[in-house]
């Protein structure tokens, strides 16, 4: 009987719904984008490219290890936890002799990857360029097509993507950019692959060159097994697998071979299950106070109807099964048009990373039911529960005072709502102190944005209150503004629950989207002055390409000058990760000051290591004592702390010679190369002439720079919070214009009092702009508090970042808003002769 009367109200009452439908379907279409992103990077594919006629891989292990053993009431239990390392593990030379004695195998192929750019005006277009040995070809396979293998140190074979790209044919010469300084090599040949490789260019070099460029002595990437006639794939797997007993080299066939070779990827998929999951869980929340508001705004537009449901007899547990069935219809709804909307969004949103640089092409997105179905049953689950709440006070009348209660607004929210609201406040106050200790961006970044939205839900439920104490505040000027101001001053008195639903999602407009926006100019500002406060060189030599050839350096220094090569990485202490550098210590304190609080930069050797205040504190570090790290390619090292620095947000927590960095990474080339020197920059430049791409900056230029990088950088976060922005953005003018609609007897009793179209929409522009300065003070105020506590954590200082153009433009463009979804349905409402409005039946 219920489910027939929710169909029939459905029906009859589309308008009605339409509001609630549109929220719950853009919250549908947000959480099932978000969930693709999260199941890509939990089951996204990364298929083999170089690997593909080696069933059977061999690598090393590509993360670092922890045990920890706890035992509790006699009971012993075990925990295993996996990092993954920053840099590519090599294996020894050895293993090939195991694996040649396992049963079945027919060959190993040694293969060396290693960074190796072309420096060619055409560029290598959207394929990452890598350097090979020739003898390696036959993992694709790559055959030649034209000319011959290399032999000689100067020779190279490029593939047919680049040779056609750059024009090239054998005899040409070719400038190639690797681990070391620049070489001019012959090319040879042109070689094609038996597979389609779409995201790589490769260069094969001759075997005693490719080895002196990987720079890995006794050490290869990998090693690919061919079997021998008749064995298969798992039979060879397990063969492996036993000859290589003992050892910590990974064995890898199938799909998993494309993790081992695109270890960007990899690595990748971390960071969007991360970010999926961030997304996904603001989305949800931010759905559901905006559902919830939506929904709690609909059902008071039908109090009359609800409440003569109860004057003739209707119970409350029947009135909650109708509007709880109304609301699962509409949300069913709602669910699958939005699901459906969410997978092309999904989609657009993967290729929006990938062109950003986020994600590598080489994870492919991945779909399935599994996000569609989740963001169905969230829907179903916030639509059902947002007319649970709603119905309560309307449900728990008594029949004989229905139809008064219909028509006046309590003066004051049910007491279990506004304890609700202040323990929310409580709630958010704590997430900002805790904010305020947090000194690690993935710590604080997830507790930013839930502050803002617990503390935005605190508005909401206490919202009310707080309109009825803005229009105390705004009485006497809205009354100076003439009878419009009186009647708005009124309105906002009377009618709080009503104007607090909208106060809601402007508030969580404008906090979001403040916080969004100086969040990360914050963290940066930050870093970028403690750079430039600590850069004492005189010039930055800086590479347009992959980096700075220890060469170049070299050509800069002598009995006068100083120039301290930067290299950079990212190490584990335990399976904590950290932010490394390594620099050249011969006069370091000529070009560098990070702010020595303890020891001295003197003491740093390459079994020393200067560590940020950060670090220490979370390492309970001091000079002398000895650390344990996880160098970038798994390499263990301890090293003994020379120093303890304050300006670790600027150049890293951790610091170390330069020889122990650039042996464990995969691209040993400096990032940049400070300079300490009377001479000019002309003369500079002349001196690294013959090294392409090389810069000579000022220190302004390229913190100038950096400023650019760090934006380019913050554009993925705005894309990834955006679509939550104009989820927001949609529910401000889904719920400002539900308000106005629901208030046509109003408007033309209006009328019939003498108020003409134009005071009346003029009352709607100064109800609006009340509303609006409430709620730009509440969210204002929710992003300051929140910032500034992000800033303290983070940089020590309650200073963050905020650009008052942008902030001017986000206050204008909430108005705008506002304004426009106030008087668009105003307008509407007043087209309808008044007479005819106020006589007609309810």
């Amino acid at each position: 009987m219920m489910l027939r009367y929710a169909l029939q109200t459905v029906r009859d009452r589309k308008g009605g719904f339409l509001g609630a439908f549109l929220a719950l379907m853009c919250a549908a279409t947000l959480i099932t984008a978000c969930g693709t992103l999260l199941e890509t990077g939990l089951r996204g594919t990364i298929q083999t490219e170089r690997y593909a006629a080696a069933p059977v891989v061999v690598s090393a292990d590509q993360n670092v290890h922890q045990t920890t053993v706890k035992r509790k009431k006699g009971k012993t239990k075990t925990k295993h936890k996996a990092k993954p390392i920053a840099e590519r593990a090599w294996l020894p030379d050895e293993v090939a002799a195991k694996l040649n004695r396992a049963a079945g195998v027919d060959r190993v192929i040694p293969e060396l990857t290693f960074m190796a750019q072309p420096l060619t005006p055409a560029g290598t277009g959207d394929r990452t360029p890598y350097g090979h040995a020739w003898d390696s070809a036959a993992l694709t396979p790559y055959t030649l097509t034209t000319g011959t293998p290399p032999t000689a140190q100067n020779d190279v074979v490029v593939d047919r993507y680049l040779a056609d790209r750059a024009r090239l044919k054998p005899g040409d010469r070719l400038t190639v950019q690797s681990t070391q300084s620049p070489r001019t090599y012959r090319v040879t040949g042109i070689a094609a692959p038996a597979v389609d490789v779409r995201h790589q260019t490769s260069l094969f070099f001759s075997t005693s060159e490719a080895r002196r460029l990987a720079a890995h002595p006794g050490r290869v990437t990998a090693f690919g097994v061919i079997p021998s006639k008749g064995t298969d794939t798992a039979t060879l797997t397990t063969s492996v697998t036993k000859a290589l007993h003992g050892t910590t080299a990974q064995v890898s066939a199938g799909g998993e071979r494309g993790p081992v070779e695109f270890l960007d990827a990899a690595t990748a998929r971390v960071k969007l299950v991360s970010m999926g999951g961030a997304m996904g869980g603001t989305s949800l929340l931010v759905a559901v106070l905006v559902v919830v508001g939506t929904f709690a705004l609909s059902v008071q537009q039908r109090h009359r109807e609800l409440a003569l449901l109860r004057a003739i007899a209707a119970t409350p547990a029947q009135l909650r099964t109708l509007l709880g069935r109304e609301a699962l219809l509409v949300g069913a709804a709602a669910g699958a048009a939005g699901a459906l909307a969410g997978l092309p969004l999904g989609h657009w949103l993967h290729g929006r990373f990938v062109a950003m640089g986020a994600v590598p092409a080489t994870l492919q997105h991945t779909t399935s039911v599994f996000p569609v179905f989740a963001a169905i049953a969230a829907t179903l689950l916030g639509a059902w529960a947002a007319a649970r709440v709603s119905s309560r006070r309307i449900t728990r009348i008594r029949p004989a005072e229905a139809l008064a209660e219909a028509r006046v607004e309590r003066t004051r929210p049910a007491w279990g709502r506004i304890l609700a609201g202040l323990a929310l406040l409580a709630g958010g106050v704590v997430l900002v102190t805790v904010l305020s200790v947090l000194r690690t961006e993935p710590a604080s970044t997830p507790v930013t944005f839930l502050a803002v939205v617990v503390l935005s839900t605190s508005v909401a439920l206490l919202g009310p209150l707080l309109v009825r104490a803005a229009a105390a505040v705004l009485r006497v000027p809205l009354r100076l503004s003439g009878p419009s101001g009186r009647l708005a001053s009124a309105n906002l008195r009377d009618n709080a629950a009503r104007m607090a639903s909208v106060v809601t999602p402007l508030t969580l407009l404008i906090g979001m989207t403040c916080t969004v926006l100086f969040v990360q100019p914050t963290l940066g500002d930050a870093a970028r002055t403690q750079a430039r406060e600590g850069i004492r060189a005189d010039w930055v030599l800086a590479g347009q390409g992959p980096g700075v050839p220890a060469q170049a350096a070299r050509q800069l220094r002598t009995d006068h000058d100083v120039a301290t090569e930067v290299v950079r990485t990212t190490v584990r202490a335990g399976l904590d990760k950290f932010a490394a550098q390594g620099v050249t210590t011969a006069g370091l304190t000529r070009t560098w000051d990070p702010d020595v609080t303890a020891g001295s930069l003197a003491k740093l050797t390459n079994d020393t290591v200067a560590v940020s205040e950060l670090a220490a504190d979370q390492l309970h570090l001091k000079p002398g004592s000895r650390l344990r790290l996880t160098l970038g390619d798994g390499t263990p090292v301890t090293l003994t702390v020379a120093a303890v620095y304050a300006k670790g947000l600027g150049f890293g927590d951790l610091t170390m010679a330069h020889d122990l960095v650039a042996r464990h990474v995969d691209n040993p080339l400096a990032a940049t190369v400070l300079v300490s020197t009377t001479r000019s920059q002309v003369e500079l430049a002349a001196d690294v002439r013959k090294f392409p791409g090389l810069r000579v900056l000022s220190p302004a230029t390229a913190d100038s720079l950096q400023a650019e990088r760090q934006r380019a950088n913050a554009e993925v976060n705005y894309l990834a919070m955006g679509l939550v922005l104009a989820f927001t953005a949609i529910a401000v003018v889904n719920t400002l214009a539900m308000s106005v609609s629901e208030r046509v007897r109003e408007f033309a009793m209006l009328r019939l009092a003498g108020a003409t179209r134009r005071q009346v929409l003029r009352m709607l522009r100064t109800e609006a702009l009340a509303v609006l300065l409430l709620a730009v003070t509440l969210g204002s105020g929710i992003a300051l508090a929140v910032l500034t506590a992000f800033s303290i954590g983070m940089t020590g200082s309650a200073a963050p970042a905020i650009a008052p153009l942008l902030y001017v433009l986000v206050v204008g463009a909430a108005g705008l808003l506002a304004l426009v979804a106030t008087a668009l349905p105003g307008r509407v409402a007043l087209k309808s002769r008044a007479v005819v409005v106020a006589t007609a039946k309810e």
